[in-house]
């Protein structure tokens, strides 16, 4: 069982003038299919994976608006499919992670923008950026600019939000460019509503396809010398295009204010920051009026001198408030100034930190620079008194906690297919001496906190096998690589294992086999089970081993010869093939398969069985682990090698011991690792296994009541 969607996909059915309630990702969804889009495509990742999961989930529907669905691979493959939109009047939809997932599509983005678009195009990218990011710290701006490339960040408005969608597409086919449209994880799980259209069916679709294919034309091509001529179409005829189109459609807004002489040029991503600051200082209120002239910025690139040179020429100073570094906007709107011989005051990243999110306490910290110093009428004791006070309040934490606070890192799931495989590898690397590990993306990077520590680098989605090869010809033991089944579809088929193949390495891969991409939300993709034999599976708990074989039998058709699947909680027999794979004398790559089901996708599908059951009145068997307190030593070397949350500690129940004893608390799943761990490292024998049965059978009943009594017998009094 999957999750669900079914409200999502009813939300995408609104007609004219009904109105729809929920978060901005899933109104950009509903948006594309306004705007008339034929296609969509993507690869999930956070924060947009809802549009593409939702999708997909609704391929029926949209089916019937004669619009195409298509999980891609990876980003790479999704920006390709924006390719039919050169040659036709199709409008296509692509959406992944950035700035990642840019990196991935930088090659098709090039070459898609150089001969330019007839039918609008948008990607949409979830700019993953600040502290609660989960990659690397760039920003898409910088690819924008250099594949010319339209760059909308609209402000965090359900209704202006879908405004820009369908302005989007219409701006691509203005000035044949792709557009791309960043939204922060705020602008994705805003809730709002605004008033629906109908969606419309595109003109060519999969119900009404075309009779013949476009003329061939050489200059559609990203191939010299026609890219010479690209360039100057960027420069000459599409940015001025864009650029008539965003003024004449108003798509960056002005707010005028009564401090005529002073304004705040802004990202339309950080408008809402913007304003619950300025409402600190009595200079806004909750419904967006302000006192500051503003100009926010829905598109960022191109920008449109004209605009920007009216806005800044009646003023003593503006201030403009852009994300991270390097400032590109501020760097445009300073040359266009300065070639229009403007003197207004300029200021942005000195009153802003040069780096890092910015939310509403950054954004008070610079009106407070700006104000003192460019606006007396403006009182700004009562906020930087407030911004004093919050610094002081952080400090006197720290110093009253005597300490900084224990690290808390995200972890694996209790019950994770991962977990056992890493504890079979500290075993190994116990006997075998420490070993150069190379990482990827993806839950096993979890490995890399406490208690493992593994991983010496992360190089990209399915990149762990390419990044050992300069390393492990100057290594005198093997070295490791990791990764999942979702990055060996996603990269690592290609740039890792072909090119070990190809080049003779002697390496070693491990691929950890969960059956989807767990990492970006657990989507299916080709070695998934099918539902057959997930539900003929069913009450096996912990595997869906050998059901789907795409894995093995393409590393055997590429011409893999060492290639071992091993069940992920069996700790003693994965050690013992990490072992061999490390020491064995055969020469060239070595693939081992550790196979295990995702724990959530497996309590997904497990739970609603059990719960059926158990309406129905029937046998239903759950296994749970514990510790026997009189047996444990105290060691903890358990913990030390599961790192299993529901493994903990508690005071140990012998006065005469001070050590706190292991315990087993609620939320256990009964995987096993703990006493597959114990036998595998030898451990004391405290681990216990349980069945709790509910609704038994009579003679279980007889059998239970029967060992109570007697064990209420042989207890002294």
């Amino acid at each position: 069982m999957e999750v669900s969607f079914n409200e999502e996909i009813a939300s995408l059915k609104l007609g004219d003038g009904e109105v729809f309630h929920g978060e901005g990702i899933l109104a950009i969804t509903k948006a594309l299919l306004q705007s008339g889009v034929a296609y969509i495509g993507g690869y999930q990742g956070a924060p947009v994976s809802h549009l593409l999961d939702v999708m997909v989930q609704a391929r029926d529907y949209v089916s019937t608006l004669g619009v195409h669905v298509e999980a891609c691979s990876n980003e790479a493959s999704a920006a390709a499919m924006l390719g039919a939109s050169i040659h036709y009047p199709l409008r296509g939809a692509v959406t992944w992670k950035s700035i990642v997932g840019t990196n991935v599509a930088a090659d098709a983005l090039a070459n898609l923008s150089s001969p330019g678009v007839t039918g609008g195009t948008l990607i949409v990218v979830g700019e993953d950026y600040g502290e609660g990011a989960s990659v690397v710290q760039e920003r898409t701006h910088a690819f924008a600019m250099k594949s010319t490339m339209l760059l909308l960040d609209p402000r965090p408005d359900l209704g202006n939000m879908v405004d820009m969608v369908e302005h989007a597409f219409a701006l691509s086919e203005a000035s044949n460019m792709p557009a791309m449209m960043e939204l922060r994880i705020r602008a994705c799980h805003v809730r709002g509503s605004f008033v629906c259209k109908d969606n419309k069916k595109p003109a060519i679709s999969t119900r009404a396809l075309m009779q013949e294919p476009a003329s061939f034309d050489y200059t559609k091509l990203a191939h010299p010398p026609v890219t010479f001529g690209h360039e100057k179409l960027k420069i000459t005829e599409r940015i001025p295009a864009a650029q008539r189109y965003i003024l004449e459609n108003n798509l960056n807004e002005l707010h005028p204010g009564q401090y005529a002489d002073v304004g705040i040029i802004v990202q339309g991503g950080l408008y809402n920051a913007l304003i619950r600051s300025l409402q600190q200082f009595g200079a806004a209120d909750a419904y967006g009026n302000t006192d500051i002239p503003l100009l926010v910025l829905n598109v960022c690139f191109p920008l449109v001198p004209d605009q920007i040179a009216a806005f800044a020429e009646s003023k003593k100073a503006v201030l403009i408030i852009e994300e991270g570094a390097p400032e590109y906007i501020e760097h445009e709107i300073a040359t266009a100034l300065r070639r229009r011989d403007l003197q207004t005051a300029l200021h942005g990243k000195d009153m802003l930190p040069a780096v890092g999110e910015v939310n509403a306490e950054v954004v008070m910290g610079a009106l407070v620079k700006f104000f003192a110093r460019h606006l007396s009428a403006v009182d700004v004791a009562p906020v930087q008194t407030m911004l004093n006070a919050a610094v002081a309040r952080r400090n006197h934490s720290a110093i009253k906690l005597d300490a900084a606070l224990p690290a808390r890192p995200p972890g694996f799931c209790v019950g994770c297919p991962e977990r056992p495989v890493f504890a079979a590898l500290k075993m190994t690397q116990q006997e075998l001496g420490p070993l150069h590990i190379a990482a990827d993306i993806g839950c096993h990077s979890f490995a890399t906190f406490a208690p493992f520590s593994f991983g010496h680098s992360i190089l990209g989605y399915g990149m762990s096998l390419a990044s050992r090869a300069g390393v492990s010809p100057m290594m005198q033991r093997r070295v490791l690589s990791i990764m999942g089944d979702g990055g060996f579809w996603h990269n690592g088929l290609l740039t890792g294992v072909q090119s070990a193949l190809f080049n003779g390495d002697d390496a070693v891969l491990l691929i950890f086999k969960n059956g989807y991409t767990s990492a970006t939300g657990t989507q299916e993709i080709i070695s998934t089970p099918d539902a057959q034999i997930k539900s003929a599976v069913t009450d096996k708990l912990m595997s869906l081993t050998a059901t789907n074989r795409t894995i093995e039998n393409t590393l055997e058709g590429i011409g893999v010869k060492w290639i071992k699947t091993v069940h992920a909680y069996r700790v003693a027999d994965m050690r013992q093939v990490l072992k061999e794979a490390l020491t064995t004398e055969f020469s060239g790559l070595k693939v081992i398969i550790a196979e295990g089901e995702c724990q959530l996708e497996r309590q997904r599908r497990i739970r609603p069985w059990l719960a059926s059951l158990l309406a129905r009145g029937q046998r239903v068997v759950r296994v749970k682990y514990g510790v026997d307190e009189d047996v444990c030593n105290g060691d903890h070397a358990c913990i030390r090698l599961s790192g299993c949350p529901t493994l903990t500690l508690k005071d140990n129940p012998d006065p005469l011991k001070v050590d706190p004893v292991a315990t087993v608390i609620d939320g256990c799943v009964g995987c096993g690792l703990c006493g597959e761990n114990a036998h595998a490292a030898t451990l004391c024998p405290s681990f216990y296994r349980v069945e709790v049965i509910q609704n038994p059978r009579w003679y279980e009943q007889l059998v239970a009541s029967m060992r109570s009594t007697m064990l209420r017998l042989l207890q002294p009094a």
